[in-house]
């Protein structure tokens, strides 16, 4: 599950606003505003999937251990 603060981080790595966000991830702004934000506020399942879906087609990869979550921007090779 992505966190807030794993969206927040991945839109920094990428350089990405949360319009870019949304249009590439194909959800409302609103709805990505409740993902980011920190009050705990209800999303979708579904929204989460769209959201981590758009991020991992740009390069980001989700970490998770039991030291803790983070994102990492991966180098992908060019198909020319």
């Amino acid at each position: 599950m992505i966190t807030a603060r794993q969206s927040r981080a991945a839109r920094a790595l990428l350089g990405w606003t949360q319009e870019t966000l949304a249009d590439r991830a194909r959800v409302s702004l609103t709805a990505l505003k409740r993902l980011e934000s920190e009050s705990g506020l209800e999303v979708y399942e579904s929204t989460r999937d769209e959201v981590r879906r758009a991020f991992e087609a740009g390069g980001i990869v989700f970490l998770n251990s039991d030291q803790g979550v983070g994102v990492m921007l991966v180098n992908r090779k060019k198909d020319d």
